[in-house]
């Protein structure tokens, strides 16, 4: 198959990129790195079937030759970067979903959108399950990025319904794990971050608010197989066990063999108190859960993070 990944420079991206080409695949990369990096696609510019396009999709996207998969994955998605771009993070849930969508029913591509638990805001319902049609603050800070999700869901339902393009939502619960930015302001990667640099762990709010955390190789087989089903609905692909923000910081500081201390901050508006999604239908309808535990992931996180710190050091002098 030749298969077209949005945010290949991403987190995410980068690791469906790996996984497609793994897989026998030829892949189209599309990036603008505004929160991708160079470094987490360098790997594969070498493979002769891989192919970079540096671009943004919010503008009109068409590649030459056949295509079978649109896999849309372009977007800040952590609140440290949703927050400092707004508005860049609703024009790619809305026109880069548009476009993506165009190049899709142009090409007869099967496509899947990457959307987010953040569609069900500070959830009423816990655990999740994807009936929920949840609890977003439009107009708060947090809003650009639920409501682009929730607008791109929409989106790609219409374009099902209305042009029978083969579609597939899934709905990414907190994930982690290699190729994640140091300052990209998710809580696994700030707390392993200050742990190893010695700071202060902060944590906002009282840390009783729960957290599920996957690790990104479990996430990308759920998202793999999801593709290749025939489910047309909003799936959820995440980890069910929960954990408080506290447990997590007291477990980063214990693998990583620091005794800083623990801040604590005013909790960030719009915070969601719970987070847990139901896999019910993962498991009945891809027959995917999550292998990982979170010790065993960020025992194969952390020392990605030390050696990105220590190659920061280098480039500092």
């Amino acid at each position: 198959m030749r298969v077209l990944i949005t945010g290949a420079a991403g987190f995410l991206g980068s690791h469906l990129v790996e996984r497609f080409l793994a897989d026998g695949h030829d892949v189209i990369g599309v990036d603008n790195f505004l929160t991708g990096r160079p470094e987490n696609i360098a790997p594969f510019l070498g493979n002769s079937r891989f192919t970079f396009l540096h671009h943004d999709v919010t503008q009109f996207l068409y590649v030459e030759g056949p295509l079978d998969g649109v896999l849309h994955f372009a977007s800040p998605a952590s609140p440290a970067d949703y927050l400092r771009l707004p508005i860049q993070t609703l024009k790619v849930g809305s026109l880069g979903t548009h476009k993506t969508l165009g190049l899709a029913k142009a090409k007869g591509a099967r496509y899947l959108l990457a959307s987010t638990s953040e569609v069900y805001g500070d959830p009423q319902v816990h655990p999740q399950p994807e009936t929920y049609w949840g609890h977003v603050n439009p107009v708060g800070l947090r809003g650009v990025y639920d409501e682009a999700k929730r607008f791109a869901e929409a989106m790609v339902m219409a374009y099902h319904r209305v042009h029978g393009l083969e579609t597939r939502i899934v709905r990414i619960f907190n994930t982690y794990g290699p190729r994640m930015r140091l300052d990209d302001g998710r809580v696994v990667s700030n707390f392993i971050v200050q742990a190893l640099r010695g700071e202060p762990l902060t944590v906002y709010g009282d840390g009783r608010q729960t957290r599920s955390f996957c690790y990104v190789d479990d996430l990308v087989e759920g998202i793999v197989r999801l593709f290749w089903s025939e489910r047309v609905e909003p799936t959820n692909v995440g980890n069910p066990v929960e954990f408080t923000v506290l447990e997590l910081a007291e477990l980063v500081r214990a693998m990583t063999g620091s005794s800083v201390p623990i801040e604590f901050r005013p909790p960030a508006p719009d915070d969601p108190h719970v987070r847990r999604p139901d896999i019910e239908v993962a498991r009945r309808v891809l027959g995917w859960e999550p292998r990982v535990s979170l010790r065993e992931g960020l025992e194969r996180t952390i020392p990605y993070f030390r050696r990105e710190l220590e190659r920061q050091r280098r480039v500092a002098g």
